[in-house]
């Protein structure tokens, strides 16, 4: 009888989603302990081929979600995809405001001397490289894609019995095949070498022990900022749901952003955990993708309080204007970096140049902060955009 017992749970577990995707980072940090170099290198393989395809495929979910959701929105469509990037970008102004009074206030009281120089060493850390790598340039880029979901999408919306929307709703159904066939079965190994290969190179370990006070700081501002988007969300929802519960049914989510370090990449499983609070199909389709690409409220806030942790450690002047001017931008130059991990960061260097005065030191140390801690502001932004759908599928009945 225990023996049964044990079978049914273990089936349970290997059917629950974010139960594999828990025990892939876990088994990832432990593996790199005990795992000699050619290992890491073989899974490190499997991770570049598989991210290949990722970046392959996404503009192609883009498309095929967006521009049938767009379509089947129908003469609203023009309207709530103004609506979503308002809201999308109002919450990511909001959040970079808030992360900046947070660690203008809490930094300087936490930052010692010396870290630059231990930044500066992980920074310069090399990871194990994959045997070989299979080139799959994407057909199109994420914005490519995009705007041609927007020009069929609200095309077909405005015209009735269109042949072309079938062709659309076929193509996304081919895309939810190969999502459920291919890409969330094998996200857990791939979320495993990932934490396999971040602990063997010791990168996230010497950042963590560094900066562990000001990493805590920025953990707990995405928390803050999560439950602030819940709370307002639960006030849209259908009977004001529990903010909590709403947070809860996005876990899964979450802990996949945590491995895939990339907004895009965790669409599908986005997508699901945002039907599950009683988004329809039609919206969520419509705003899970589209966020994915334009709602970066956590990218902002690490930036933002990663930028001010390094002003202070290097005793440059900064003050509430020129970071507000450097959110404002911010919020609009990383629309186009959710796809990649690390993305962001890579994106917004012109904007530390220009407008903070970052030197190409003071850059190479914020994108050794920023990607020890790139799982999180993702996590944050994948989880937001249910709190984002749920509003956007009030406001459009």
């Amino acid at each position: 009888m225990d023996k049964v017992k044990f079978k049914v749970v273990a089936r349970k577990v290997a059917g629950n989603l974010l139960a594999r995707i828990v025990m892939a980072m876990l088994l990832g940090i432990g593996a790199a302990y005990v795992l000699p170099l050619w290992g890491v290198r073989v899974f490190e393989t499997f991770n570049a081929v598989f991210s290949q395809f990722l970046g392959f495929i996404i503009p192609l979910i883009i498309f095929g979600f967006v521009a049938p959701a767009i379509a089947d929105v129908g003469r609203n469509a023009g309207k709530m995809l103004v609506v979503t990037a308002l809201i999308a970008y109002a919450a990511t102004i909001l959040a970079g405001t808030f992360s900046y009074l947070v660690s203008d206030a809490v930094f300087p009281k936490l930052i010692t001397s010396g870290g630059a120089a231990a930044l500066d060493n992980a920074a310069s850390a090399e990871a194990p490289a994959p045997y070989f790598s299979i080139e799959m340039p994407p057909l199109m880029s994420v914005m490519g894609a995009l705007i041609i979901s927007f020009i069929l999408g609200i095309g077909c919306s405005r015209m009735t019995a269109s042949p072309l929307k079938r062709v659309l709703d076929d193509f996304g159904s081919i895309v939810a095949r190969v999502i459920n066939g291919v890409v969330i079965p094998l996200l857990p190994v791939y979320i495993f070498g990932i934490f396999l290969n971040m602990t063997f190179s010791g990168k996230v370990a010497t950042i963590l022990l560094t900066f562990s006070q000001i990493i805590l700081v920025i953990f707990a501002l995405h928390i803050a900022v999560l439950l602030l988007q819940f709370t307002i969300a639960s006030f849209f929802s259908r009977g004001c749901r529990n903010p909590l519960k709403m947070l809860l049914t996005m876990l899964p989510a979450y802990f996949t952003a945590l491995g895939t370090q990339s907004s895009a990449a965790t669409i599908p499983v986005t997508l699901r955990q945002t039907k599950a609070l009683g988004v329809r199909d039609s919206v969520a389709g419509f705003t899970v993708p589209l966020c994915a690409t334009i709602h970066m409220s956590g990218s902002t806030l690490k930036i933002v309080a990663c930028a001010v942790a390094l002003m202070i450690l290097n005793g440059l002047p900064f003050d509430f204007p020129m970071f507000f001017g450097f959110i404002c931008m911010l919020g609009i130059t990383i629309i186009a970096a959710p796809g990649i991990p690390g993305g962001a960061i890579m994106a917004s260097l012109g904007l530390l140049t220009s407008m903070l005065g970052f030197s190409d030191a003071d850059c190479a140390l914020m994108i050794a902060l920023y990607i020890a801690m790139d799982s999180f502001g993702t996590a944050c932004n994948v989880t937001g955009d249910g709190a984002l759908s749920v509003i956007v599928n009030r406001l459009f009945p």
